[in-house]
């Protein structure tokens, strides 16, 4: 039976880019018989909506259903594989290398729920909760993410981000740009020991008043206020700080996929 769309959904064009991402079913065993563009959609509906998994619309897969396979890809990094997969195809339709060579980090405290899980007291922004530390592109697109507690300071959660980063291995990666909450100087030696890249702080000139549009620091604040547009991600409503991960990783593939799917049909 043929159900209304929902504004989150997938339709044949952005499904056409994201099925050969999904990871194919293990051979032997149980057949799968939900449509996997549905557990997409289920998974998007959550993150727009902001419901919670057991709301979803009985038009669409059981909620056990689509959360068994979210936290299956969750665990096996398939929501990272998607962003990197869509992040690169981003790149090359708009004639850039396939990886960046600069990068943006920043972090967002959110508040935190009564949900159980990882919080913390963020004094600077007199929050109790969560920071989101996310490393992007100069397209503001996804590199790493990372969840931790608001009482670790960006100097410390930073340091594990770009590790993570590191990690990854970005090969051509040489430059990242930064607020000044990320304690210039001594950030700087440690990047460079880290991975040899240039670590710089563009800092608010000193005789600025009110608003002031900062080169390169409007790009990852413009991926933070693309997260907003997800009610999922306007709290911390998970238990674990990789789930948080996750949900950003796979706000970021729909965010991506519209935006190919709008490039190929132009």
């Amino acid at each position: 039976m043929t159900r209304t769309a929902y504004p989150s959904d997938l339709n044949a064009n952005e499904w056409s880019i994201l099925e050969p991402l999904i990871p194919p079913a293990k051979p032997g065993g149980r057949k799968r018989d939900t449509p996997m563009k549905e557990i997409l959609n289920g998974v998007f509906y959550v993150l727009r909506s902001g419901c919670s998994w057991r709301m979803l619309p009985h038009d669409l897969p059981p909620w056990q259903t689509v959360y068994y396979y979210f936290n299956k890809w969750r665990k096996a990094g398939v929501w990272e594989q998607m962003n990197d997969a869509l992040r690169t195809a981003i790149r090359e339709k708009e004639g850039r290398e396939s990886e960046p060579s600069a990068a943006i980090i920043d972090s967002q405290t959110v508040k935190g729920t009564a949900i159980k899980g990882i919080r913390g007291y963020d004094g600077g922004k007199k929050m109790k909760g969560r920071k989101r530390h996310i490393l992007v592109d100069t397209l503001g697109l996804l590199l790493v993410v990372l969840v931790h507690s608001a009482g670790i300071s960006e100097k410390a959660g930073g340091k594990i981000l770009l590790q993570r980063a590191h990690q990854k291995g970005f090969s051509r990666l040489s430059l990242i740009w930064a607020d000044g909450g990320y304690n210039g100087e001594p950030m700087r030696k440690w990047v460079q020991r880290l991975a040899g890249w240039l670590f710089t702080v563009i800092k608010r000139p000193d005789d600025a008043s009110g608003f002031v549009l900062l080169p390169r620091r409007w790009v990852v604040e413009r991926t933070f206020s693309w997260f907003s547009n997800y009610r999922r991600l306007s709290k911390e409503y998970e238990v674990l700080s990789e789930t948080s991960e996750s949900m950003l990783y796979a706000a970021m593939v729909h965010v991506m996929v519209r935006r190919l799917a709008r490039q190929t049909v132009s």
